[in-house]
């Protein structure tokens, strides 16, 4: 069962990490699926203790992603991927987790940055003529934005990999 729960996780997380970066949307249908998975893998576990610290650390991520989102740092999928994620991997692994995450998501804005800095040749800017309110909302709205679940998926991908007895 573990096998099979490794492999339609990395699955899932591999559609995820594709739908963000085009799209810049994760569906709830797919974060709720990584939760069932957590959830499926806690029932199995058969460990109230481990079951208690990885739905505490969980509610912790839940609060702390929601918090983050309302101010507006993380977008509303990554917030709900979180703490999906939290119950997969488990509390055990969690912090290697975020270590992880932190790192492909540096890495990933990075990327972005030097892209847009040394990328293609910009057009002039459609807001160079417009009052000050409208061309700064306008360049807000165009601003390039970080698909960080692809971030939470290739962490979780290799953390899951790393962790080859899927325990908690």
């Amino acid at each position: 069962m573990q096998t099979a729960d490794l492999i339609v996780g990395i699955a899932i997380l591999t559609i995820i990490a594709y739908g963000d970066v085009r799209r810049r949307r994760i569906p709830n249908a797919l974060s709720l699926a990584v939760a069932a998975l957590g959830l499926i893998r806690i029932l199995l576990a058969d460990d109230q203790v481990t079951a208690g610290y990885t739905l505490a650390a969980g509610a912790a991520i839940l609060v702390v992603a929601f918090f983050l989102f309302w101010r507006g740092v993380i977008g509303g999928g990554d917030a709900k991927l979180l703490p999906a994620m939290a119950l997969f991997i488990g509390y055990s692994n969690l912090v290697d987790f975020l270590f992880l995450m932190s790192l492909c998501g540096g890495a990933l804005a990075l990327g972005i940055m030097a892209r847009e800095r040394f990328g293609a040749r910009r057009l002039p800017s459609p807001v160079s003529g417009l009052s000050g309110e409208t061309a700064a909302s306008i360049a807000a709205s165009t601003r390039s934005t970080v698909p960080y679940g692809l971030a939470i998926a290739v962490a979780g991908v290799i953390t899951l990999i790393l962790d080859g007895s899927l325990t908690r």
